[in-house]
């Protein structure tokens, strides 16, 4: 075996780990119901108009009281109202928001998820045995600010970026990967989900996958083809993309692997010692209910 498949083994074996790990993942039909409804037609890279074939939102329903009694859920929504969506805007940083931040590394190395993933990266020597050591370094992969604007200050890290969301230069939607930020969005009216995105009618995704790809709009702009996970935890994103983050020195990289019933291409981008974006496209996806 190379060593390229080597290492795709072993990123294969631990992301599986973790996946079954994640007992904060919420389940769907329970505790959260998705309609999927139309096909997302294709809309040219800057167009900003795209036909709604789906006129209903994407969430149906999620146990709200649910999200908010897991502990990492209430600091991982915490947080998403901290951050100014504009790049080029320098964010404010104030010492109650570096709290909510600590608050939410600390919530997460709490978790088996986590747990499981730093012992994994000190085995492969990426990162510190020490966890208040291991936290600074995911505080600096996460959180540290950095220039995307070159015209701007420090308006961006990597959490705002897959997580939250943000747009540039007011035309393009960039990053907002992740399904509790585009429920929230949804249910206060500023995202219209457009409909899903598959590769072909064999890939025709169902109510109960836990990724998605889709199209939508925010703030005027429209995403052709955006995606993310359904239904996982926030620090299982957060452990799948460090190790992938970790893994890699290159400026992008990318990894084919199955997890669970999906078979995903993982993308993440570097800025510096930072995480520029990190996100999942589905490329099929087997289902055992079938």
């Amino acid at each position: 075996m190379s060593r390229s498949q080597q290492a795709t083994q072993d990123l294969t074996e631990v992301l599986n780990q973790i996946w079954r790990l994640d007992t904060n993942r919420l389940k769907p039909g329970t505790d959260y119901i998705i309609s999927l409804q139309g096909s997302a037609g294709f809309v040219p890279q800057g167009s900003n108009y795209a036909r709604d074939l789906a006129r209903a939102p994407l969430f149906k329903y999620v146990n709200e009281d649910k999200l908010r009694s897991i502990e990492t859920y209430l600091h991982f929504v915490n947080l998403l109202d901290n951050y100014e969506s504009s790049t080029g805007v320098s964010e404010r940083v104030t010492s109650e928001e570096l709290q909510e931040n600590r608050l939410f590394i600390n919530s997460m190395m709490e978790t088996d998820v986590m747990k499981h993933a730093h012992k994994y990266l000190v085995r492969k020597r990426q990162s510190p045995s020490d966890p208040e050591q291991f936290k600074k370094q995911l505080y600096d992969i996460w959180f540290r600010l950095y220039h995307r604007d070159k015209s701007g200050g420090e308006d961006s890290c990597g959490f705002e970026h897959v997580f939250v969301g943000e747009t540039k230069f007011g035309q393009e939607i960039m990053g907002l990967h992740n399904w509790v930020q585009f429920y929230l969005l949804e249910k206060h009216g500023h995202v219209d989900y457009k409909g899903y995105k598959a590769r072909d009618r064999k890939n025709t995704p169902d109510e109960d996958d836990h990724v998605l790809n889709l199209q939508f709009s925010w703030k005027g702009l429209v995403k052709p083809l955006g995606s993310c996970f359904l239904g996982v935890s926030p620090e299982f994103e957060v452990a799948l993309f460090t190790i992938i983050f970790l893994m890699s020195n290159e400026k992008k990289t990318s990894v084919v692997v199955k997890v669970d019933e999906y078979v995903l291409e993982l993308v993440v981008y570097r800025h510096g010692r930072s995480i520029g974006t990190s996100f999942p496209k589905l490329l099929s996806s087997n289902h055992k209910d079938l």
